[in-house]
Order: structure tokens, then sequence, then C-alpha cells
């Protein structure tokens, strides 16, 4: 189970709030001429609010401005805009729409020399690269950001994001290194708006090095500043993270204790990450009990809230679909709103066949929307139509194995070793990969092995390796730098023998073709 460390973020984020499109409208039509500082005032007003879609609409409005280079001002505002939209799509888990927005906001500061800004983007690039576990190069971002930083908040900041980097690199005398330092920085400043975070990261520190009693003594001050500082989310984590660590040294009652807590705040708010927390730990503490019954029905429930929460960071969640279709109507209405401008304005300088040519060239623009919309819709209904099937198809597998000797605690005990080898990718995308290399592996035959997935999962060991192979496509993806891959080089590395198999798998799974899922994330 891979720990969870805790990064704080150089911008504020909040939930989402959805906004119909109609309201959008009227958003556009209210405040599109309010000067440039007001409207920004009035979208931050939103943002604080927690109204982070009309905030975002008031936000495009601002980048979709064309100001004069001499406007220094105006430009600054517009680098603001960036940011703070950068946020919000951070917040919904669309790392590659924050990733493209804080890119186009560095060069907007690069090309204006706005040296104060940077750090911020920097720290927020190194955030996404550290989400996706490139560790490497978040460290490089945020040492770009302390090298440029000057403000005091800035670099506790940054030294806290990475001491928790180098944690999770490994590297654990860097690790202390840079979190020592961003405490002495606190200390001498007075300044402790992160210390949860500081104290939470020397904590899993601690832990990591399997000494407990400084982990707990760390964790138990992370936890009272959390508190303090009404930080919910961090409250819950702690807890979570108190329930592992007393499972680690066998004290199942506390452990309990702690997860019990944790998970109470985090159903009551909705905290999908550290409930699969919980999930995994009890899971854990159910087999050490001898409850593996029990303990296969937790696993479970961690399995299917991961699931939950990478598909929402993929795309695949519907409802994730629909929002992110609402707002590409609203950036329309915005891009529309200035292309007018654009035309009266040259209706001063131009002659009528200027504006011919002008008007063509939108008809283009708008019926390139409309196709990425349509695109948008088919994509939605594919994800109802296998959400349907799947709620739709519970019959079991046929009962063909009524007269095996392999019973049901020992089909519990070979699943739990095929599970794990079926989570590493080096194993499961070699060409070569099939059922009786997998029998091989767990040290059983190809008759139990197929028994096991076809009873218990409920499925063929054909889909069951498709489920995973497909999973780690989704996720390559995903990565900000997918552009990198094509559709060929993609099965390949899956283990498919030819890219017609993929591709016929990947639909079989998502629903749609490799090339629509990737293009609809690029457009998305």
């Amino acid at each position: 189970m891979q720990k969870k460390y805790l990064v704080v973020f150089s911008f504020i984020f909040f939930s989402i709030a959805p906004t119909a499109n109609g309201e959008n409208s009227d958003i556009i039509s209210n405040f599109k001429h309010l000067p440039s500082q007001q409207l920004l005032d009035t979208a931050n007003y939103y943002f604080k609010k927690n109204s982070t879609d009309t905030a975002l609409v008031l936000y495009s409005l601002l980048i979709n401005t064309i100001p004069k280079n001499s406007d220094i001002e105006h430009q600054k505002i517009i680098a603001d805009a960036y940011n703070q939209s950068a946020a919000i799509y951070y917040n919904k888990r669309d790392f590659r729409a924050a990733y493209e927005l804080l890119t186009k906001m560095l060069l907007l500061c690069e090309k204006h020399n706005y040296v104060e800004i940077k750090p911020k983007i920097y720290t927020n690039i190194g955030n996404i690269y550290f989400r996706f576990q490139k560790y490497d190069l978040a460290k490089s971002y945020y040492l770009k950001a302390l090298d440029l930083c000057q403000d005091v908040a800035g670099i506790i900041l940054i030294l806290n994001n990475i001491g928790a980097n180098e944690t999770q690199n490994k590297k654990i005398d860097s690790a202390f290194h840079y979190l020592h330092k961003s405490l002495q920085i606190s200390e001498q400043h007075n300044d402790f708006r992160i210390l949860y975070s500081t104290w939470y990261n020397f904590a899993l520190l601690y832990k990591e090095k399997k000494l407990y009693d400084s982990a707990y003594y760390y964790y138990q001050l992370s936890l009272n500043e959390a508190k303090k500082n009404n930080k919910i989310e961090k409250e819950a984590e702690n807890l979570s993270q108190l329930g592992e660590l007393f499972f680690e040294i066998n004290k199942i009652d506390s452990a309990l204790f702690y997860i019990n807590l944790s998970n109470a705040i985090a159903r009551e708010n909705n905290f999908l990450n550290v409930l699969a927390t919980n999930y995994f730990t009890l899971s854990k503490i159910e087999r050490s009990k001898g409850n593996k019954t029990r303990a296969l029905e937790l696993f479970e429930k961690y399995a299917d809230l991961k699931d939950s929460i990478s598909d929402i960071e993929k795309f695949s969640d519907i409802s994730q679909l629909q929002h992110l279709y609402e707002i590409a109507k609203t950036n329309e209405q915005i891009e529309q709103l200035v292309v007018k401008q654009k035309i009266r304005d040259l209706i001063m300088f131009t002659i009528l066949g200027a504006l011919f040519l002008v008007s063509i060239v939108l008809l283009y623009i708008f019926a390139q929307k409309r196709k990425l919309n349509t695109a948008y819709k088919v994509l939605v209904e594919k994800n109802l139509e296998i959400i349907e099937f799947q709620e739709n198809s519970s019959e079991k597998y046929p009962e063909k194995y009524k007269k095996s000797a392999l019973t049901q605690n020992m089909q519990d005990e070979l699943l739990d070793r095929i599970l794990p080898i079926m989570e590493d990718m080096s194993i499961i995308c070699d060409v070569e990969f099939s059922v009786d290399k997998l029998a091989e592996l767990v040290h059983s035959n190809q008759k139990y092995v197929s028994q096991v997935i076809n009873n218990v999962l409920k499925r063929n060991f054909r889909s069951f390796l498709n489920t995973y192979r497909i999973r780690e496509a989704q996720r390559l993806f995903s990565e900000p730098d997918a552009a990198k891959y094509t559709i060929d080089s993609i099965a390949l590395r899956l283990g498919y023998k030819s890219p017609s198999t993929f591709r016929d798998a990947f639909k079989e799974i998502t629903g749609v073709s490799p090339n629509f899922y990737l293009k609809s994330i690029q457009n998305g």
C-alpha cells in the first residue's frame, strides 16, 4: 500500500459546485463589461465562496482578452487568472488542463519577465509531477521555485514539499534536511500556517525509519494543528495513519480505535482516499486475525474505491465528463464573445471583403466546436451503456467446477496470490504471459487458477488480463507527456501481439476506441 505524503499546494483548492449552462450565459452578459481588475476581484470572490464554476467563467473572460504589450498590469491580471484556473482544474483532477494553463502562464511570465510569479508556477508544476510519481522532475521544479522565491511563506511551503517528495522517493536523509530547514524558518519568522503539514511529513519520515514512538509523537502534533486550523481532511488522514502505525506494531485495538475515528470523519465529508486507505488497513487487520473472507470483502471495497478515484482522474467518470462538456460549451460562448468583439473592431478598419473572410473563419471555428461537443456526447453515451451493461450482467459463471477438490478457503488463498501478480505490469505485460504462466508464478496449476478467476471474479482469464492491461493504458494516456505515445507503441508495451487485438480489448473494456479516448482527453 503506497503511503500518502502531504504536499501543500501554492494555490487554494475547493470542491466543485456545478453551474447550469444557462446561468453561465447570464454570468457572461452581467460581467463582460467590467474593467479587468474588477473582473479579477469578482472572480476571486466567487472562488473564495466555493462557486468555482462561476469563478472559472470569469477567469476565462480575462484569459481570452487581448491586452496591449505595454499594459503590464493587465498582463499580470491575466497571469493571475491562469493560476487560479489551474487551481480549479487541479481540484477537479483534470491534471492535463491544469498543466496546460500553468505552462501558458509560464510563457507569459517569461515573455514579460514577471520573476515574482514564477515560483508559484514552478511549485504547482512540481505538484503535478509529484502527483504522477515523477519525483525527480517534481524536485527539479521545486528547486527552481526555491531559487527564485523571496516570500518567507512560499519558501516554507516549497521546502516542505521537497521534504515530502524526498521521503516518497526513499531519500530519507535529504527529506530530513529539507523538513528540518522548513521548520527552522517557520520558527525564525513565527509563521506556522502549514505546521500541520510539516509535522505530518516528519511523522511519515520516522515511520519509514520504523521509529514508531517518534512517528506517533509527530502524528499527534499534526493532528492537534489540523484541528486548530479546521483542516478536517488532514485530521482524518492523521487518524488513518495512526491506525496503520498501531497495526504495524501489532496493537490491533488501538489501530481499530483510530481507524473508526478516521472513517467517521471521512464518511461524513466524502473523503474517498482516506476511506480507501482505511479499508486497506482493515483488510490487513482481518487477515492477521485469520478472517480471510472478511479480509477479502474489505479489500474489494478498497479496490472499488481506488478504481472510482482513478476513474475520476482519467476522465472515465460520467459526471466528470458531463461537467467538462458543460465547461467546453461555456468556453465556446466566451470565445464567440471575443470573436464578436474582434469583428466590431475590424468593421472600423477593414473593408467588406475582409469581413467576409473573417466570417468564414468563424464558421469553421464554430463547426469544430460543435464537432468536439458531439464527441463528448458520444463518449458520455458510451460510458452510460457500459455502466448499464455492468449493472445488468450479474449472472454467475457456469458452475462447471462442482467436482473440483478446490475448497472455498483454498480459492481465497489462491486469489490472494493471484491479485499481487496482476498488479505487476512488468509481469503481465509480457507478450508470453498466459494462464499457465500465472499458475506457475502462484505455485498452482492452470485448472485451479482458471477456477478461481471464473468462480470468484466471474470472468474468464482473457477478460481478467485485459482489465489490468487496459487500466495501465488509461494511466499512460493520462500522463502530462502522453503525446509521446502512439497507439501501436502502447499496444506492444502492454504485451499485445498486434495493435488490432489491443484496440478490440480497449473498446470492449471502455466502450470506445483508444484513438477516440486519447483524442477526448487531449481536447478536454
